[in-house]
């Protein structure tokens, strides 16, 4: 179907949102509560619109296309609307980009540049909610909240943990971990979902933080290696020092969506470990020493068939490990039971 966006006749598809229509054809409507995992919430009602035949303001987030509609994101009356959502928030937090650790890669920040917010003109008084330092992993600071609902929906619907609610009302209204426990102390697995999904700095990764910019950071996408899934990640990689700052997963990876486990988000120090391996050792009268890959590869193919030809392939077991990739592991049943000819191979998640 067709649709009219700003003056522009651009394709639409059947089922999608005014929003999604004009993110798909590169039209910016400021948004914060939606997110295409959790869908619309319509709570920011930042993301209004002008819609020919419709009475006052629309959400564009839950309003569907229908062919031949008409869509003005940038009337002066939706632009009022959103610039006004967008002040109110500003001012009823502790926004201070250039300390925070999300600035650079704030969706508040941008919607405000978008619309020319310079600085809050409301006042609200001192903002003094309480910090929850009680994770081991994860950071929370209520008070650049904006309540805008996609922690608790990614919390209850996506990853369905269920321990992220609202509690309190009004004015007061802040995020909860099980009604009213710290997040250190609550059922939460430490997912770190609610950081990925978080649009300003309210909730973000602990170990990260005063790490770096997100400008100053390289991005390099790889898959996780602690088990099977593969699940897809997004390295920040801080290139004075070559070590990884965060890792946050691929929202377009069709293993994960962006999801991780506490080990895929959390546990990557030992990559940059003192004592990890980076080269193989052969052990020779009860020392190891350094060798190179291919030296190694030829003495293990030496032994292998030594043991083969001594005693038979079914001598010989392959334990395979669940940091490959499942290729990988696929590849080494085959080299057991083709290459040795035994069936002795097993996998270490059995153990």
């Amino acid at each position: 179907m067709k649709i009219t966006i700003n003056g522009k006749l651009v394709e639409a598809i059947e089922g999608q949102t005014v929003l999604q229509a004009s993110i798909a054809n590169g039209v910016y409507i400021p948004h914060l509560c939606y997110h295409e995992k959790v869908g619309a919430a319509g709570k920011c009602r930042a993301c209004v619109v002008e819609i020919e035949g419709m009475r006052g303001l629309q959400t564009s987030c839950s309003v569907p296309v229908r062919d031949g509609m008409v869509v003005n994101t940038v009337s002066q009356s939706a632009l009022n609307a959103q610039k006004l959502v967008i002040d109110l928030m500003l001012s009823s937090g502790t926004h201070d980009c250039l300390a925070c650790e999300q600035n650079g890669n704030c969706e508040l920040q941008d919607a405000a540049y978008f619309l020319g917010i310079e600085r809050a003109s409301v006042q609200y008084g001192e903002i003094n909610r309480e910090f929850d330092t009680s994770s081991e992993f994860v950071y929370v600071e209520r008070n650049k909240c904006i309540s805008c609902g996609r922690c608790v929906a990614a919390c209850n619907t996506t990853v369905v943990n269920q321990v992220l609610d609202f509690g309190h009302r009004g004015h007061h209204t802040e995020i909860v971990f099980d009604t009213d426990k710290k997040m250190g102390e609550s059922t939460c697995v430490q997912c770190g979902e609610c950081s990925q999904m978080c649009p300003v700095g309210a909730i973000v990764d602990k170990n990260a933080r005063g790490k770096g910019r997100p400008w100053d950071q390289k991005k390099v996408e790889t898959v996780c290696p602690y088990c099977g899934v593969g699940c897809k990640l997004e390295l920040h990689v801080d290139p004075k020092t070559n070590k990884i700052v965060k890792v946050r997963g691929v929202e377009d990876a069709p293993t994960n969506k962006g999801m991780l486990c506490v080990k895929g988000r959390y546990g990557f120090d030992f990559v940059g470990h003192s004592e990890r391996l980076t080269t193989p050792l052969i052990k020779e009268n009860g020392q190891f020493r350094e060798a190179s890959w291919e030296e190694a590869i030829e003495l293990v193919a030496t032994k292998l068939t030594e043991v083969k030809d001594k005693y038979g392939a079914d001598s010989i077991m392959g334990l395979a490990s669940a940091k490959v990739t499942n290729e990988e592991n696929y590849t080494f049943q085959k080299l057991m039971r083709t290459a040795i000819g035994t069936n002795n191979v097993d996998h270490c998640a059995r153990l």
